[in-house]
């Protein structure tokens, strides 16, 4: 199949660029298809997968009014449901990975009725100020190695132009997102071309984050949400601590975990069987035999 290519306007006219493939009675929302379109591209077997640049990231348009910013992962969960609406689908299901899975819970809290299945892979934990224990979280040598060095990278900024950076920084932050470092060419997630990833840290610390932080995602927020909800966390995860994984499953009604054993940030990678039979059986309907649900005591 080949994609096809659409810019579609956000409620405030920022341009939003997506790859379409596929077709059937489902739609699925991916954000940041500029580096999941090739791990999740055999999804379009019967479904039609609408991958996204957000805004003022890859493709879509750079954003310099401020104001369309501000508001962080909120204007992402409004540009979704434009995307929604410009295709003319009453619902869809939605994929986020890392920050993104976050988001697309979101969306399921503000647009119930138009949100199918949503499934969240390494998503951030729903309290961005718990502090997990050892066995929850993956503060490694792998992990201290890669901020210091990408501390040592931000000190000989200036000796560097934006995308000779960009692609250093990628260089070294690979490694965090498996569990062998060895592996960490297996991720090719070098978007250095493009002048809106090369300036996406300054958007994600001053605005994304921010967003995140205020958030209110407590159990009792989150009850409301009758979506059926998927949960694919690598055990070894050093940028979303497996124990937000497992904090989602206990909010959310309609919540399984699939625990990834051998994985870190991108189980696509290192266990792929494995997730997408998970991720396939989730969508069309079922959960997975891996899924399981989560107490409340450890």
């Amino acid at each position: 199949m080949i994609p096809t290519d659409a810019y579609v306007l956000a409620d405030d006219g920022v341009r939003l660029f997506v790859q379409t493939l596929g077709s059937g009675p489902t739609a699925v929302i991916i954000p940041n298809g500029l580096y999941l379109f090739d791990a999740l591209e055999r999804l379009a077997d019967g479904r039609r997968l609408i991958f996204v640049d957000p805004r003022n990231r890859g493709r879509s348009d750079a954003v310099s009014d401020l104001s369309k910013l501000a508001r962080g992962v909120h204007h992402d969960v409004e540009d979704f449901d434009a995307i929604r609406r410009h295709f003319g689908l009453d619902r869809v299901d939605l994929i986020g990975h890392s920050y993104m899975g976050l988001t697309v819970v979101l969306y399921a809290l503000a647009y119930p009725a138009h949100t199918g299945r949503v499934v969240q892979i390494g998503a951030l934990p729903p309290d961005s100020t718990r502090e997990y224990p050892a066995h929850l979280t993956n503060l490694d040598a792998t992990r201290a190695d890669v901020l210091g060095r990408l501390a040592a990278l931000q000190r000989e900024r200036d000796q560097h132009d934006p995308e000779a950076f960009c692609r250093a920084f990628w260089s070294i932050l690979r490694a965090l997102y498996v569990t062998d470092p060895a592996d960490a060419d297996r991720l090719k997630w070098e978007p250095c071309h493009l002048p809106n990833e090369r300036s996406f840290v300054k958007q994600y610390t001053e605005y994304l984050l921010p967003s995140i932080q205020q958030l209110d995602l407590s159990a009792e927020r989150l009850a409301s949400v009758r979506t059926p909800v998927l949960a694919i966390h690598g055990r070894n995860d050093r940028s979303s601590p497996y124990g937000g994984g497992r904090d989602w499953v206990r909010r959310l009604p309609q919540a399984r975990l699939v625990t990834m054993e051998r994985s870190a940030h991108a189980p696509w990678i290192e266990e792929p069987e494995r997730f997408h039979a998970a991720l396939e059986a989730f969508l069309q309907g079922t959960w997975p035999e891996t899924s399981e649900s989560v107490g409340a005591v450890e």
